[in-house]
């Protein structure tokens, strides 16, 4: 099985988020490439996606937005899955009710086209930034890459399992 792993990335944060991603679907046995998104022409080569996008000041990348939008229908027939990357700094005693939000139009499009699951990750402030000064040390990339392997690891096995028949279950 074939899995591109398409991302949006500003500073590199995301795209190694995105490499974490495609590295743990091959240890599961999959064939997986990693590329930004803006360079992905077609998904004729894909039998399933895992698109994330850096989110700034409630924004998706350019070319992770333009991929959601150019490729909806293929996506539509195939799995997806979707992270976003952003949280930095002193978490909230309660995240559910994180200042940070997403994209509404970008959660309501993904939803539409019926993504299997989309999550929020930790990101990293941009290095040499204004953030990164502002932002005490041990909150300044708060990627856990642990829950993201777990995550990919989760994805392999779904797909695993439609490879070999099981079936990958009802698509949310």
């Amino acid at each position: 099985m074939n899995v591109l792993v398409a991302y949006g990335s500003k500073h590199g944060a995301t795209a190694e988020i995105a490499e974490a991603i495609a590295g743990t679907l091959r240890d599961e046995g999959l064939d997986a490439v990693c590329r930004e998104a803006g360079d992905v022409k077609s998904l004729d080569d894909y039998d399933a996606v895992v698109l994330g996008s850096a989110v700034y000041m409630k924004r998706w990348r350019g070319g992770a937005k333009h991929f959601l939008r150019r490729h909806a229908d293929a996506l539509a027939r195939m799995p997806l899955w979707v992270f976003s990357s952003g949280p930095v700094g002193e978490p909230n005693a309660d995240e559910a009710d994180s200042p940070w939000l997403e994209p509404p139009r970008i959660v309501e499009r993904v939803e539409e086209i019926g993504a299997r699951e989309h999550v929020v990750l930790g990101g990293r402030a941009p290095r040499g930034s204004r953030m990164e000064r502002g932002t005490p040390e041990a909150f300044r990339d708060r990627r856990n890459w642990e829950e993201i392997r777990l995550w990919a690891q989760r994805i392999g096995a779904e797909l695993n399992g439609a490879a070999s028949g099981l079936g990958a279950g009802p698509r949310r």
